[in-house]
């Protein structure tokens, strides 16, 4: 497991008074300073982001590689994918990026989003950061409506199979002060690892510093509060390990 981190506070950086809503846009969604990078940003997304059909997958598989920090072969971007501090995204040969997804690089000590080759990302799929890092394994699938939240590290492995409306929470608020509001208490990201050939069933939450054995199932519903071994199969709010693979 990492150190814990932290986590990044984008609210209170948006309401601040003493920046500009140029500033403020910069900072959030283009992540770099100056004209230049902002009408960049801008231009590409306007002229293909929502572009339907057989010309805006064309468009975007050659303007995106111009925000991105680094795109492989064959790479497929559906329509109104969301590109956020594009430059610390990195892409492998043949991904799938379904419609709608929004990859958010955000932070600003972070190095963001690393996605392996052979990837699918299922529509409307949100990879998110607060000064976090996402790191996903070649082959990989994860499927729709899904949220994956990294405010330290996240990494899934190689050949992870993160089934519908999964839930991956790289963070937590503290609540043990009962005098004070739990937005104003301070938060703490220690990471999450799911290790290869896991598969997440359909609407699990796995909770923050959790880690995921190589080769686990856990069972539709389940809610992971702690680190499960290796091969076997867990379910149940707590999920418990209900039996080994082996």
């Amino acid at each position: 497991m990492t150190e814990p981190r932290e986590i990044l506070d984008i609210q209170r950086q948006l309401v601040r008074g003493d920046a500009s809503p140029a500033s403020k846009y910069r900072a959030l969604v283009v992540g770099r300073g100056g004209w230049g990078a902002l009408i960049k940003y801008e231009l590409i997304i306007m002229l293909c982001s929502a572009m339907p059909g057989a010309l805006g997958l064309v468009l975007r598989r050659k303007l995106y590689p111009l925000l991105l920090g680094k795109v492989g072969r064959n790479v497929v971007f559906g329509a109104n994918v969301a590109l956020r501090h594009p430059h610390k995204i990195t892409i492998g040969d043949n991904v799938v990026i379904d419609d709608n997804c929004l990859l958010d690089a955000k932070g600003d000590a972070n190095r963001g989003i690393a996605i392996g080759s052979g990837v699918f990302i299922g529509r409307n799929t949100i990879l998110h950061c607060k000064n976090g890092d996402i790191t996903i394994g070649d082959d990989t699938n994860i499927g729709f409506n899904c949220d994956i939240a990294s405010s330290n590290r996240i990494e899934i492995g190689a050949r992870v199979l993160i089934a519908a409306y999964a839930y991956v929470v790289g963070g937590g608020h503290g609540f043990d002060k009962v005098d004070a509001a739990v937005i104003d208490q301070g938060r703490i990201a220690e990471g999450i690892f799911i290790r290869d050939g896991a598969w997440i069933g359909a609407g699990v939450i796995v909770q923050d510093g959790v880690t995921v054995g190589e080769d686990t199932i856990i069972g539709a519903g389940a809610v992971v509060t702690e680190s499960l071994p290796a091969k076997v199969v867990a379910v149940g709010l707590p999920a418990r390990v209900l039996r080994s693979r082996t």
